[in-house]
């Protein structure tokens, strides 16, 4: 955590002496602490701030911190501002992004004589690059969800409902080690399946429908993210082709990643296939999103993003073909960059499974 502090401390904008983070995972990601409250870094300053029922947790979270607890009735910018007194900060960067008006008025207000800068999105560029135990995670988090995909193939039966699926899923894998969900399970199965973001309904799976199935385990704190699409008995020929079409659009996708190459290129690789085969239109979302702390983060396969892949980034590629009245095809992986391509780390098959 040294590193990730200095690392820190060294990229803060111009002028600004410290910076004050808020938001949860930039917390944990700089001290390991994972409760309520805020912290302070800068080159000779590692402080978090929180009240009693978090004060032990903190201790024993970030042994590389000093902890400090507010008072009954006192605010955290309060201790934070003798905290910057003592150092003698007066420009201090904040995550503008992160704290509401409201936020921001108290600590102006608590804080007369600092001047509060935009720390911009240092820390989350610093989360970009995964190192070996965060790649670890990731890895091992995304192998349970994989796990878990192929017990779904033998679990799944017609009859069963989105939502009895969806229960099995996010059950099997917190009974085998996930902290969580990564995010609230999809299952959409036949028609509601061009719902990008179904939310699992009492709608019972029938013979001919496609299940699409996206979903992600939790490991250290790090998010696993995967998307099956399978066949419930035999599908329609349209179907099948959309099955086809995204297959392929995801294998030539997968072939382009490479240190270097921009994001928004890979993008449209994918996009070029789906347009190509006459789906233009029905693949509204982007290509991917890094993983990380958070399920979405930068950067990612987007038609605006023109950051290039570099080496340690984690980032799914996950086309779509969605088509009212017909149903959706959504088949994604996680992938690490590496220094020749990617490494998958969401081994289960990508073949059209039918149940």
């Amino acid at each position: 955590m040294n590193a990730r502090c200095a690392a820190l401390a060294a990229s803060l904008p111009s002028g600004a002496q410290a910076a004050l983070l808020s938001s949860a995972p930039n917390i944990r990601y700089v001290s390991g602490y994972t409760g309520e409250g805020i912290a302070l870094v800068a080159q000779n300053l590692r402080a978090i701030v929180t009240d009693f029922r978090y004060t032990e947790q903190a201790q024993r979270q970030a042994p590389g911190f000093e902890v400090f607890e507010i008072a009954s009735g006192e605010r955290h910018e309060a201790v934070a501002y003798r905290l910057l007194q003592a150092e003698n900060i007066r420009t201090l960067a904040v995550e503008e992004d992160v704290l509401t008006v409201a936020n921001y008025r108290e600590l102006q207000k608590a804080m007369p004589d600092v001047s509060l800068v935009s720390l911009q999105d240092a820390p989350q560029r610093l989360r970009w690059i995964k190192d070996a135990d965060e790649l670890d995670m990731l890895a091992r988090a995304n192998k349970l969800t994989s796990d878990c995909f192929e017990h779904m193939c033998s679990f799944i039966r017609e009859g069963m409902t989105e939502r009895e699926i969806a229960l099995e899923i996010d059950f099997w894998m917190m009974r085998r080690g996930s902290e969580g969900v990564s995010f609230e399970t999809i299952v959409a199965s036949g028609e509601n399946g061009s719902l990008c973001h179904a939310i699992p309904s009492d709608r019972k799976v029938r013979s001919g429908d496609l299940i699409t199935m996206d979903f992600g385990a939790v490991v250290g704190g790090y998010h696993a993210d995967l998307t099956r699409t399978v066949a419930l008995g035999a599908v329609s020929p349209e179907c099948a082709r959309m099955y086809d079409t995204v297959l392929r659009a995801q294998l030539a996708a997968l072939e382009a990643i490479r240190p270097g190459v921009v994001c928004s290129e890979v993008d449209a690789i994918a996009r070029r296939i789906i347009d190509g085969a006459g789906y233009e239109g029905r693949f509204g979302h982007s290509l991917g999103h890094s993983t990380g702390l958070e399920i979405h983060e930068n950067p990612g396969f987007s038609r605006r993003c023109q950051e290039p892949v570099a080496p340690g980034m984690v980032i799914t590629v996950e086309p779509g073909i969605y088509v009212p009245g017909v149903g959706g095809v959504r088949i994604e992986d996680s992938v690490a960059v590496t220094q020749d391509g990617v490494r998958i780390l969401t081994p289960a098959s990508k073949e059209l499974i039918t149940l």
